[in-house]
């Protein structure tokens, strides 16, 4: 946090500095777009939070336009914890004006819309807010009322549901970062690629936790998402144990061997599959449900990265139950076509790269139907 108190005392210093912290889009390795200056802004977010004074309110909005636009822009759309914070600090110094900018970030995309609490424009107060509202002439004044009240003309919230929200949300953001989840503080040291961070905090998360269902799952999330596959096998193979029906246990087996093979463990992941493949059997119509097609995905992945031996058989195994599978998705397809050029069977091979680019083919109709 020290570099993030620093940064702040840079921004605070000159609204000149504040540029490098816009969003900014840019492609990265992986090939997907992505902004620049996310973790810079995150960072300096996460010193506001700890330090709040009234007079960083013009931070705080330029920083909030910023996330709007960022969620506006973003391929993937979605609701960060970045965006959730800034809204509850601009919410904090309850400035009525400030419904219009809320209301950008509601309205940046359709994870927001669901997700960013309407409360966030009622910040400044329920009837302060709908008169304020009310009496502009903003070009946003229609859309805006009509999400703020109900069809009798009502607010959605009450002054009490905003308090009770606003007291929720001060304990949700603390003032105090020891007073933080670890699990946060995980997250974000990701967020700045802060590898070892992480594992720190996230093994100061688990250090004395009942290893019950939810700390298993959890550990196992963030362990794969650190790259540390063979704990996060590990963590998922003691998890077995809480399924108590087919249809989890298959789930859980078919998640182990993923795990597995993605720590390169390819004997582990073929017998994780083969008993994913015997929970299936209690389940119902399991072909036609995404579970059997993640399976057969599974076996062709395994089959494609195997040795060759084990290639073979789990290949030979992929083959015989994807016949049972109707609609496979593209995706499984690619690995089928991948899998049979990895064993040597050409015959295979362009069986399914006929029926992906069949897929294909359907996907571009479907596609070009929705855009005219």
């Amino acid at each position: 946090m020290e570099e993030a108190r620093r940064e702040l005392e840079r921004m605070r210093g000159s609204s000149v500095v504040w540029r490098e912290l816009r969003y900014e889009r840019v492609t990265g390795a992986d090939g997907y777009d992505c902004d620049s200056h996310a973790a810079r802004r995150a960072a300096v977010l996460w010193a506001l939070q700890y330090d709040r004074r009234a007079e960083d309110l013009p931070l705080v909005r330029w920083l909030a336009e910023q996330e709007a636009l960022c969620r506006r822009e973003a391929p993937f759309q979605g609701l960060t914890e970045e965006t959730e914070l800034v809204g509850f600090l601009l919410a904090e110094h309850r400035r009525v004006e400030d419904v219009w900018l809320h209301w950008e970030i509601k309205r940046a995309n359709f994870d927001t819309w669901c997700g960013y609490d309407i409360e966030h424009l009622f910040a400044a107060g329920v009837q302060a807010t709908v008169g304020f509202v009310r009496d502009s002439a903003h070009a946003e004044r229609n859309d805006v009322l009509e999400r703020l009240l109900d069809e009798e003309g009502q607010p959605h919230v009450s002054e009490e549901d905003l308090a009770e929200w606003a007291q929720r949300e001060r304990s949700r953001f603390p003032a105090d970062p020891a007073a933080e989840d670890p699990l946060r503080w995980v997250q974000r040291a990701k967020l700045m690629g802060e590898g070892e961070l992480a594992r720190r905090w996230l093994d100061r998360w688990a250090a004395g936790r009942q290893r019950d269902k939810s700390t298993l799952s959890q550990l196992r999330y963030q362990l794969a998402d650190l790259g540390a596959f063979a704990e996060a096998a590990k963590a998922q193979r003691e998890s077995i144990q809480f399924a108590d029906n087919p249809w989890d246990s298959a789930s859980a087996w078919q998640s182990l061997a993923q795990l597995e093979r993605q720590a390169g463990g390819h004997r582990a992941a073929w017998e994780a599959l083969r008993a994913c493949r015997r929970a299936l059997d209690g389940v119902a119509g399991w072909t036609a449900v995404g579970l059997g097609r993640m399976y057969v995905e599974e076996l062709f992945l395994l089959a494609g990265s195997a040795d060759a031996e084990l290639a073979d058989v789990v290949f030979t195994e992929a083959d015989r139950q994807a016949r049972q599978i109707p609609g496979l998705p593209l995706v499984v397809l690619q690995a089928a076509a991948e899998a049979a050029g990895k064993v040597g069977n050409q015959a295979r091979a362009e069986h399914y790269l006929k029926l992906r680019d069949a897929e294909q083919r359907r996907i571009d109709v479907e596609m070009s139907r929705a855009r005219s």
